[in-house]
């Protein structure tokens, strides 16, 4: 039987809104429960006597033993691990990282690539991590460690990028909170260039308004958005150099940012199955609401035209395909160990991971596209009022796009001041999905890892997660002065766009060709009745390793400085830059030479010994037939 066989897309809607209803009306009755629930003051016996919700049930527990422990937690449904999921992928990497990435590549460049390496290395490693957690039933540390114990520095680089990503992420909500704030206002203070931070250039919609017939604008115009974000919300200085003084409103901002993570984290994430039933349609009404809005903007066509037009003189540039690469790790969440985390808590019997793994994908890609659409038909307005002669010179690339460009849409709406505040309510709802999901992987691999200090918290998780708050928090600080959006590109770039890439190699290495990727497929089989196609060993073998390391050299070979707005960075802070991608990649070698020296026997015994996996696949799966498990030969009449 083929996947396709089992891809019966109204038999998997069906179940797929049935399974939503029952979390919805489940999710209610855990909650009449927990507020009648006594609390116990035995701290094991509370933790496994609550009912978590779905983000904290991903990763509140890992057992530290060799074997499976029975009382591992288990999603409530099978709903709850799609929605968790997908709530993970689909976040503020679709509508602020991928339509920067692609603005930065040339618009339709960027999709090709970025299309090709989704069927060849982001389906196949989003099973391949699927597989993984469910089968051996552990997070990315002590997974990867069992696999193949000479790349289990591959599960701690992992959790280490995911931890620097967690110290600038929340900036990006920071910025979503003080835009939210600046909206109740009786005009939108990006609508017109009547401010004191204001230049010269500044040109808004109210001045294309007050052109005469045939009358074009004046030549290099910055938008009125534009120069919101950079002078009012960042204060931006002229480089990295120069981080001025401190931004106390964005400094303010980012502290009620971590706040609202605690708090998540601190009450298990015990948000009811019917908010995130909204958080994950809201979304997708705002986005088409604006497309919609975008479509009907004068130069919307010119804009949607460069989205999808590719320059195909930038299909040779090695940092287009490298941008793809990461923006299919970073969106999905490969190679940062969460979807190993999320699928150790499925039943060993679950045998939808495909369906699954593609349900995720592909919703992930259209919202992407989906978020294109809307920002490259409003740069086409801004182009259009600016009388600039390309798209690609309308705004500065960076990741404060998305705060420059979508804002520029709504003065053209009714009630601009609704729209705004619904718009940075979503922003800040998809980050906080992301960003407490992130410090959640941290907080379990640092109880995981270090049992022992335990008493610094006194085993505690509120007190261990005001640990890691309060520590990230006081690393994001640099990205909330005047210079501090040239230190967040710099922390970006290097953490997932380098780092990313190098980790994604020698993940799929060490699955594909050391643990053998025909033996993660016998796994599955073992796990779901069913092998994995022929075309994902394949790609677990050959495609995706070679992929990767073409993008990888072509990279190193065609090496470009990292930049923002036409900024050069200075040679200290390239260095600096490469110093944070080294610390995630270097945890590889530290991992392979820590294994190799903690085997037994001679050199050459410890090399063979480190290189074989601690798994025995018939034994460890033989524990789980009693509970409906499949064996190697599975029987047909249950298909």
């Amino acid at each position: 039987m083929t996947v396709l066989e089992y891809w019966d897309i109204h038999t998997w809607f069906e179940g797929f809104i049935s399974g939503i209803t029952s979390c919805l009306w489940e999710h209610f009755e855990n909650i009449i429960v927990e507020v009648n629930q006594s609390h116990s003051t035995d701290t094991t016996n509370t933790h496994s006597r609550r009912t978590v919700s779905t983000r904290a049930r991903s990763m509140n527990h890992l057992s530290t033993d060799d074997g499976v422990v029975d009382n591992r937690q288990r999603w409530d449904k099978k709903s709850h691990f799609i929605l968790v999921c997908v709530g993970y992928a689909v976040g503020l990497g679709n509508v602020w990282r991928f339509p920067y990435l692609c603005y930065l590549s040339g618009g339709g460049a960027f999709l090709i690539p970025y299309f090709l390496m989704l069927v060849v290395c982001g389906i196949p490693m989003l099973l391949l991590e699927f597989a993984i957690g469910q089968f051996v039933r552990y997070g990315p540390v002590g997974a990867f460690a069992r696999i193949c114990p000479i790349f289990k520095g591959v599960g701690v680089a992992t959790v280490t990028m995911t931890f620097f990503l967690t110290t600038y992420y929340n900036v990006i909500i920071a910025w979503a909170i003080f835009y939210l704030f600046s909206s109740f206002q009786s005009e939108l203070p990006w609508a017109s260039c009547n401010h004191t931070w204001n230049t010269e250039d500044c040109f808004s919609h109210e001045d294309y308004d007050d052109l005469e017939e045939g009358e074009l604008p004046p030549n290099s115009t910055v938008s009125a958005s534009e120069e919101f974000f950079h002078h009012r919300v960042l204060g931006k200085t002229k480089g990295i150099e120069d981080m001025g003084g401190m931004r106390w409103e964005l400094l303010g901002c980012l502290a009620l940012a971590y706040i609202a993570v605690y708090f998540c984290i601190f009450k298990g994430v015990k948000s009811s199955g019917r908010v995130v039933y909204v958080t994950a349609l809201f979304p997708y009404f705002l986005l088409v609401t604006l497309m919609v809005t975008g479509f009907t903007l004068p130069g919307a066509f010119e804009g949607i035209k460069f989205f999808f037009l590719p320059k195909w003189e930038l299909l040779l540039d090695a940092q287009v395909w490298k941008a793809a690469a990461a923006q299919n790790f970073n969106s999905i969440g490969i190679a940062f160990g969460s979807m190993v985390a999320f699928a150790s808590f499925n039943d060993f019997h679950n045998r939808s991971i495909v369906r699954d793994t593609l349900t995720i994908c592909f919703t992930n890609s259209l919202t992407s596209i989906l978020a294109c659409s809307v920002i490259f038909s409003v740069l086409g307005y801004i182009a259009e009022i600016q009388n600039a002669p390309s798209i690609g010179e309308v705004v500065a690339s960076g990741p404060g796009l998305v705060f420059m460009v979508y804002p520029a849409a709504f003065p053209t709406m009714v009630v601009p001041q609704l729209w705004a505040v619904l718009f940075f309510i979503m922003l800040i709802c998809l980050g906080l999905d992301s960003q407490f999901a992130m410090v959640e992987v941290v907080i379990t691999t640092i109880t995981d890892t270090f049992p022992h200090w335990k008493y610094l918290y006194w085993d505690r998780k509120e007190i261990l997660a005001a640990y890691v708050c309060i520590f990230t928090f006081l690393c994001g600080i640099p990205c909330v002065m005047e210079g501090g959006i040239y230190f967040f590109q710099l922390m970006d770039w290097y953490t997932c766009i380098v780092s990313v890439g190098f980790i994604a190699f020698f993940e799929v290495i060490a699955v594909g060709w050391f643990y053998d990727a025909r033996r993660l497929s016998r796994n599955i089989q073992q796990m779901t009745g069913v092998r994995a196609n022929y075309y994902f060993v394949v790609c677990w073998m050959f495609l995706a390793p070679l992929l990767l390391l073409a993008i990888l050299i072509f990279s190193i070979v065609d090496y470009e400085v990292v930049e923002y707005g036409g900024y050069a960075y200075p040679v200290w802070a390239e260095c600096f830059g490469w110093l944070i991608a080294l610390v995630s990649i270097a945890c590889i070698p530290v991992g392979a030479i820590h294994a190799v020296m903690t085997a037994k026997g001679s050199l050459r015994e410890r090399l063979m010994s480190s290189l074989k996996t601690t798994l025995d696949d018939e034994r460890h799966a033989a524990k789980f037939m009693a509970d409906g498990g499949y064996s190697a030969v599975y029987d047909q009449s249950k298909f």
